[in-house]
């Protein structure tokens, strides 16, 4: 027999139980799901690694940049470095950005299911996912045309219930954080251009859900700051301005010292049904000890986390 933390069979067994009580007509206590955002910059494969470093000092196309085949070097402190983050993290569902494949993926996030997408190259989004929590690997969610047009991993929650929700993780253009965005990509695969190809996306699949009212959430690597309701980008994205924005209030920080960032572009978005459900002050950005930081190459984003009432009836 497996062996299920008490914590993970309490919340699972909640959720059974919740659903009886909902078909009674009752109103369940629900259980709390932490739900966390992490972009793991360049996590690939040891072999992958290497390879990419070979064919760089050989002059053959790698699978890797050559700057990052170069300068991105993981050994294995590193990626048990990764691991004990990932346990402290401790969350029941990560959306993750630039990892190579499922096994990668599988290898850090040690005790999840994997759902993520098969895009060209070695930065695909996906989900590490407790194995108890019910769930589902839905297919890609296609953002613009073009190939530098990373699909959104998709994961529906609690599958066929209730309090069924579906999650998007997204890992958009980098590029174009503050510039205009024209109306459409017009041509040339610029970063503004796929940018807006992929917001527009983005958006239609999100008035979609609206209309219909199935619940969702946005995670991932927005490359933009905000929500700003001056920027184009999020006028498009929520014109309503209904999407609630997991870090509202919460003073950025960066992940450990020395870093540049000023602004979070890490995002969860949460739909304003399933917003009531938001823990409040349970927000966190998740930085890493400096010791830590200066001995691992660990990443250039640090882990972001909310916590919510489990989805029940409404």
């Amino acid at each position: 027999m497996r062996w299920v933390p008490a914590s993970l069979l309490g919340l699972v067994l909640c959720w059974v139980a919740g659903s009886a009580v909902a078909a009674a007509g009752a109103t369940p206590v629900l259980p709390t799901l932490r739900l966390a955002s992490w972009n793991l910059e360049w996590l690939v494969s040891a072999r992958t690694a290497r390879d990419s470093l070979n064919d760089c000092d050989d002059g053959k196309p790698a699978a890797l940049p050559c700057d990052v085949a170069r300068a991105q070097r993981r050994d294995n402190g590193d990626r048990a470095a990764l691991r004990a983050q990932a346990r402290r993290l401790n969350a029941d569902v990560i959306a993750f950005q630039e990892v190579e494949d499922a096994a990668t993926a599988a290898a850090l996030f040690r005790g999840y299911d994997i759902c993520i997408t098969a895009a060209p190259g070695v930065q695909q989004p996906g989900f590490a996912v407790r194995a108890e929590l019910p769930h589902r690997c839905e297919s890609p969610l296609p953002l613009g045309t073009v190939q530098r047009a990373r699909p959104a991993a998709v994961m529906t929650l609690f599958p066929g219930g209730s309090n069924e929700v579906t999650l998007l993780a997204v890992h958009l253009k980098s590029g174009c954080s503050t510039q205009a965005l024209p109306d459409e990509d017009e041509g040339g695969g610029s970063a503004c251009g796929i940018l807006s190809g992929q917001v527009q996306a983005l958006a239609a699949w999100v008035d979609a859900h609206w209309r219909t009212g199935e619940r969702f959430i946005l995670m991932g690597d927005f490359n933009r700051a905000g929500p700003d309701e001056a920027d184009p980008f999020w006028q498009r994205l929520d014109p309503l301005g209904a999407l609630h924005n997991a870090s509202e209030g919460s003073a950025f920080g960066n992940c450990f010292i020395g870093q540049p960032f000023h602004q979070y572009i890490d995002h969860i978005l949460i739909d304003g049904i399933l917003a009531r459900r938001v823990r409040p002050g349970s927000f966190v950005k998740h930085s890493y000890a400096n010791a830590q930081a200066e001995r691992y190459r660990l990443s250039d984003h640090c882990p972001i986390s909310v916590e919510m009432a489990v989805p029940g009836p409404d």
